[in-house]
């Protein structure tokens, strides 16, 4: 078994720590949020003082933070001298960043180690939140090949479903290109939804229809924007967040970043980001991201969702 350093244990990185507890490895966690470090404790995972600590004598470290340029301070280092984990674990240790990131940062991040000696993986992961404490995760892997073999062995426990992408940055490129689809489909279930509805059908019976028909989608059926219908729909729990419309809103940028980058015009994801930016703006930047389902009637009310006061 092995040593493992966790940097991020929040809502994402603390359940999926646990899982590598569970599977006999020795967790050393840090979080800058004394409440997530807490939690993760009660799952076994050993909480440190600071990035650090939890690295240096690490087999491998997981990152699992909020944004880019997270990454960038915590792997590479920051403004006034700021110290990055490259820079603090053996040479011999196994990084993956776990992040959500732009590609920029993800083929900074490769550089940074490279020049270090430091064998680095980007190994963004879909599945949400459910999908953490399930450890039914999809991870992509992008790196050198004996560095991405190892971490696919690595990543076992909380996995359902491992990919080898390919080279470095290959695994964020396939995570963003799957969150365009995710963010669009998720339009399209919201609209399907409220068609349904508007033309007189029972959305249990629709919804069990377009399941097994064309319209079917990972949206459709994980968050089916109508409250009692599935049972993990956030409709269910006026929108509270499975999946924040900020971080919808930040993975889209990215994915639209490097779609601009590569001469492509994704209109559909810019109809999707002008619906997360005016959630954000009207104040629900926290609830769940298919509360933007309520675009879909003129008047900004949708089923399920009532404003607090």
């Amino acid at each position: 078994m092995a040593v493992i350093g966790w940097i991020g244990l929040g809502h994402m990185g603390g359940p999926m720590a646990a899982h590598l507890v569970e599977a006999g490895h020795e967790v050393v966690g840090f979080d800058v949020d004394a409440g997530m470090a807490e939690r993760a404790a009660v799952t076994g995972v050993r909480v440190v003082t600071d990035a650090a600590t939890a690295a240096r004598d690490a087999d491998a470290v997981f990152t699992s933070l909020p944004r880019s340029e997270h990454s960038r301070d915590v792997l590479i280092g920051g403004a006034g001298g700021r110290v990055g984990l490259f820079d603090v674990v053996r040479r011999d240790a196994l990084v993956l960043d776990t992040s959500t990131v732009d590609v920029a940062t993800s083929r900074a991040c490769h550089d940074a180690a490279e020049a270090r000696g430091i064998r680095f993986v980007d190994a963004p992961v879909s599945g949400g939140i459910a999908g953490a404490h399930a450890g039914s995760l999809t991870f992509m892997l992008g790196g050198e090949e004996s560095a991405t073999g190892e971490a696919a062995g690595l990543v076992g426990p909380m996995a359902g479903h491992v990919f080898v992408v390919g080279g470095p940055t290959a695994g964020i490129a396939a995570k963003l290109a799957n969150n365009l689809m995710l963010f669009i489909t998720l339009q399209a279930s919201s609209e399907g939804a409220r068609l349904a509805e508007a033309l007189g059908l029972d959305p249990t019976i629709f919804h069990d229809i377009a399941t097994v028909s064309s319209g079917d989608s990972w949206p459709l059926r994980t968050w089916y924007p109508v409250p009692g219908v599935v049972p993990t729909s956030p409709a269910n729990r006026n929108f509270e967040a499975t999946f924040t419309t900020r971080l919808a809103e930040k993975d889209l940028s990215y994915a639209l970043e490097a779609g601009e980058a590569a001469g492509l015009d994704l209109a559909a994801g810019r109809l999707a980001m002008e619906r997360f930016t005016q959630l954000i703006d009207e104040g629900y930047g926290d609830l769940d991201c298919s509360l933007v389902v309520k675009y879909v009637g003129r008047d900004g009310r949708t089923p399920g969702f009532e404003p607090e006061a």
